[in-house]
């Protein structure tokens, strides 16, 4: 590992600094835009309709007190929250947002709602960078530290009366297999030479080795300090997200070895599963049973490869033996054709499902060929063969993304191909029960009309057309009868 390749920094000092001012100011005009005309606005005034909005009001910097459009109430609402911000009373300004957002929501007005949540993540934005976080931590360095398979982000904050005056985040390009511990040691050595810091407290993530007499290292558990390294920790993964969104745009190849690289450590698998199956079954008390596989290939549905099993031998309502029915059929047909296998086989419906598709993967004889897991009902729970205890992934992972568009996809296909099932058996059976019309008349009007509802709004000159006039009077007068 060498130097890093590229770094992201940002400086704050406290609010008399004129630039950290000026980042307030900014802030303020976004969230609570007011007028800079020096209009008399009586109700008097107002109701006689003296004024008429501005540019201002056109370009969103006023909100047109001056016709009505914003009630005195709300513009005093709007400077007590602007005085709030200048004070650092941030959470007052948060506790408002929040309440208008609710308010909005539960009025079911959802732009309105969606504007309030946008001033809320601005806020909070400016304040994970710019906040007093305690009056009692004077001078100390903060580092966190998030790494990928090839990259590593440190950031850095410094602290100077209980407020953060300074921060940087740098990325390092990983070379060996360098533990976290080994790239923020060196990050620590590098940015507070840079910075010529003089802190002798260095509040960090985890335990490092760096012999130094003269400065404390401090691993917080709980209180202000905890604060800095979950602000800090807050910083450094809105950078990173960045840059590999970046990264997977320039370089989408780069984005599925990320990718897939992330999904073998959550899962803690053997290979990059580059190839999943996933299967989900579907019927409805036990009719036109069918069992769905989707594959997806380095993290993208592969619809080519779709299958859809028609279940043959299971009576009744019974997901047990429709998984162990598909999963036979599944793998012995790849064994015999000598396709390849996947790398990850994913079972919709927990242990149970998982269970018996295990007993059939070893009847087969494809079970220790390639990973299996099941879900749980609650997505977050992913089960392992012979492991009772489940294993719960981060539900803003990746990963689990990955393993929800799975899932969806394979419940979606089974759905759509059990309807398409079903309409064609619910078709076939009522035709054929009409005395005189036999199945291939019945698989010919199902071929062209699809459904009952359809063939039913035809008239007798269509179905005529399709299958003559003998039998197409037998149709018509049926469905006239019903009628």
């Amino acid at each position: 590992m060498r130097n890093p390749i590229k770094d992201g920094s940002e400086y704050f000092g406290p609010y008399s600094s004129p630039r950290i001012m000026h980042i307030v100011l900014d802030l303020v005009k976004q969230l609570y835009p007011i007028r800079n005309c020096n209009y008399v606005l009586s109700e008097k005034n107002i109701e006689a309709s003296k004024f008429k909005v501005c540019l201002e009001y056109q370009i969103g910097n006023c909100r047109g007190a001056c016709e009505g459009l914003e009630s005195e109430s709300e513009y005093m609402e709007s400077i007590r929250s602007i005085k709030n911000i200048l004070r650092g009373n941030l959470g007052e300004v948060k506790n408002h947002l929040k309440e208008q957002m609710l308010k909005a929501s539960n009025a079911m007005k959802f732009e309105q709602a969606a504007v309030f949540k946008n001033k809320l993540e601005a806020l909070q934005s400016f304040q994970s960078k710019t906040m007093v976080v305690s009056h009692t931590i004077h001078n100390v360095d903060v580092f966190t530290i998030s790494t990928s398979q090839q990259f590593a982000f440190v950031n850095y904050l410094k602290i100077a009366n209980g407020m953060i005056i300074q921060t940087q985040t740098i990325e390092y390009r990983k070379v060996l297999d360098e533990t976290d511990a080994e790239i923020l040691e060196l990050a620590i050595v590098e940015m507070r030479e840079r910075y010529e810091s003089t802190a002798t407290e260095v509040i960090i993530p985890i335990n490092i080795e760096i012999l130094d007499d003269t400065l404390k290292f401090t691993v917080p558990k709980a209180g202000d300090k905890l604060k800095l390294l979950e602000i800090s920790m807050a910083n450094l993964l809105h950078f990173k997200k960045e840059k590999l969104e970046q990264y997977d745009k320039t370089d989408p190849e780069l984005r599925i070895n990320r990718l897939m690289n992330q999904m073998q450590q959550d899962l803690k698998l053997k290979v990059q599963p580059r190839y999943i199956e996933c299967f989900d079954n579907s019927n409805i008390q036990g009719n036109f049973p069918v069992s769905a596989c989707v594959v997806f290939k380095d993290g993208k549905p592969s619809k080519k490869d779709y299958r859809i099993f028609n279940v043959k031998t299971v009576v009744g309502p019974d997901d047990f033996a429709t998984m162990h029915e598909v999963i036979s059929r599944r793998y012995k047909r790849l064994l015999e054709e000598n396709d390849q296998l996947p790398d990850l086989v994913i079972i919709d419906g927990g242990k149970g499902q998982l269970s018996v598709s295990i007993d059939a993967m070893k009847e087969v004889g494809v079970y220790g060929k390639f990973a299996v897991i099941g879900i749980a009902k609650r997505l977050e729970e992913l089960y392992y063969p012979e492991d009772p205890l489940p294993l719960y992934i981060d539900k803003k992972s990746e990963t689990l993304k990955i393993i929800q568009q799975l899932r969806d996809e394979a419940h979606r296909f089974g759905i759509t191909q059990h309807r398409n099932r079903r309409s064609k058996g619910s078709l076939g059976t009522e035709l054929t029960q009409i005395k005189g019309i036999g199945s291939e008349t019945s698989k010919l009007l199902l071929k062209e009309f699809k459904s009952v509802k359809n063939l039913k709004s035809q008239t007798f000159e269509t179905i005529e057309s399709f299958i003559g006039k003998a039998k197409a009077k037998i149709v018509f007068d049926y469905f006239q009868e019903q009628n």
